[in-house]
């Protein structure tokens, strides 16, 4: 969308035959929302026509509210009716990915994308990159930027030669069932628990719920502290009976309603995967979003945000190289500048968001050393501007100092390469 806008030229290559979301809901934070406005003025409207948010009028500004799995939800302890954490200008929304995904690649040009494409091999040389396609295809780019998700061939090219111990997923030692069902069906075994996003806490067990699709659709997590590890190599889910799904939770002192939500849910397993440590996003001429950069667990809802903040900053520094000399000299010089700008600007914020995403799923399932199972300190915790540096980041600005700091590095001929969507070769 911003290559686009920008008038930067760029083929986007996409491995399935048509675009597709995997997942459930989506929603972004203001600093997501912020990057698009920045993006695509065009795209807050119609994503606005597809969100929803808590439908309490007066919990509008709750991220979520925090209960026990347990039967009776928590409500004898001290804390209950006063468990949730947001922020006055934080407006909760929410939205089902797919109609989120439509809104999008109804900015990016249909001769500027080209399905059935699966990445074999990239070589760079030093005026280029070779892509190389499971169909024989070869292209060739000015810059490649993967992102090709949480288990990317990207980032093996980039992380392989240098950190090989950074290029595979890390497993959170946890799994979950996930569902989405009709709100009737929802209110029905819930109530007005659906009204407000919620966590439920609970030891080793916990689970996630929202509004999604304009309020019409009800959107779960129930999620299992794993001591087994994952047996599963290079697959993050795992297909299993019915009954094994069901004896995660059964016998464990949950309560009823949520064996009710799980009996309504495929029994997939879905592993928890994240790349905790990751010690650069770009190498030459190659770059890392999303994903495949930072992979996180879902327990702060910003990992698609923190892909948005990615683009963001990656498009604007881009768009500086089509005014660069046409030597290939000069213009290596800035490409290189514009990627080591991106993963100093980018890295550190994205990897505090998934440091800080594992310490909220550590809190959750109580298994946190700090707080354990103890509400009157995870509660605080969460509460006390725990997400103002994250929501409130001034993103104009960020562009501004990115766009200062390449041309620092340019001024200063210091620059580091190392970075996937293909930039047509200039």
């Amino acid at each position: 969308m911003a290559l686009h806008r920008k008038g930067v030229s760029f083929m986007l290559y996409e491995e399935f035959g048509e675009y597709s979301a995997a997942g459930a809901g989506i929603g972004f934070a203001p600093n997501g929302l912020q990057s698009l406005d920045l993006i695509e003025p065009r795209f807050r409207a119609l994503y606005e026509d597809v969100a929803v948010g808590n439908k309490r009028e007066d919990a509008q500004w709750v991220f979520f509210e925090g209960l026990l799995l347990e039967e009776g939800l928590g409500q004898g302890e001290e804390w209950y009716g006063n468990s949730s954490w947001g922020h006055p200008n934080f407006t909760r929304k929410s939205a089902h990915r797919k109609a989120l995904l439509e809104i999008m690649t109804s900015f990016i040009p249909a001769e500027s994308v080209k399905f059935n494409k699966r990445l074999t091999d990239i070589e760079q040389q030093q005026d280029k990159v070779t892509l190389t396609f499971a169909d024989g295809e070869i292209a060739h780019a000015s810059v490649l930027a993967g992102a090709d998700g949480i288990t990317s061939m990207v980032r093996e090219h980039v992380l392989k030669p240098f950190y090989p111990e950074q290029v595979a997923p890390v497993y959170a030692d946890a799994y979950y069932y996930r569902a989405i069902i009709p709100m009737a069906e929802a209110v029905e075994i819930m109530g007005d628990l659906t009204d407000v996003a919620k966590f439920y806490f609970g030891k080793g067990r916990s689970a996630v719920t929202y509004r999604i699709s304009r309020g019409e659709e009800f959107n779960f997590l129930l999620c299992v502290a794993d001591e087994q590890g994952w047996k599963s190599a290079n697959e993050v889910t795992r297909k299993v009976t019915h009954e094994e799904m069901m004896s995660d939770f059964e016998g464990h002192g949950v309560d009823k309603r949520f064996l009710q939500l799980l009996a309504k849910a495929n029994p997939i397993r879905w592993g928890f995967f994240h790349h905790l440590h990751t010690s650069t996003y770009v190498n030459g001429r190659v770059a890392l979003l999303g994903d495949s950069a930072h992979a996180s667990l879902p327990f702060q809802a910003a990992g698609a945000a923190q892909g948005i903040e990615d683009a963001l900053i990656l498009s604007n520094l881009l768009a500086t190289i089509t005014s660069a000399p046409d030597e290939s000299a000069a213009l290596q010089q800035h490409i290189q500048a514009a990627l080591y700008t991106y993963d100093a600007i980018r890295r550190p914020r994205a990897q505090r968001q998934l440091e800080q995403a594992a310490e909220v799923a550590r809190m959750i399932s109580f298994s946190d050393p700090e707080t354990g199972s103890d509400m009157s300190k995870i509660l605080p915790k969460l509460q006390q501007g725990r997400f103002d540096w994250l929501w409130f980041h001034d993103m104009e600005a960020e562009v501004r100092d990115a766009l200062s700091k390449m041309q620092e590095v340019l001024n200063a001929s210091k620059f580091i390469g190392s970075t996937t969507v293909g930039l047509k070769q200039a």
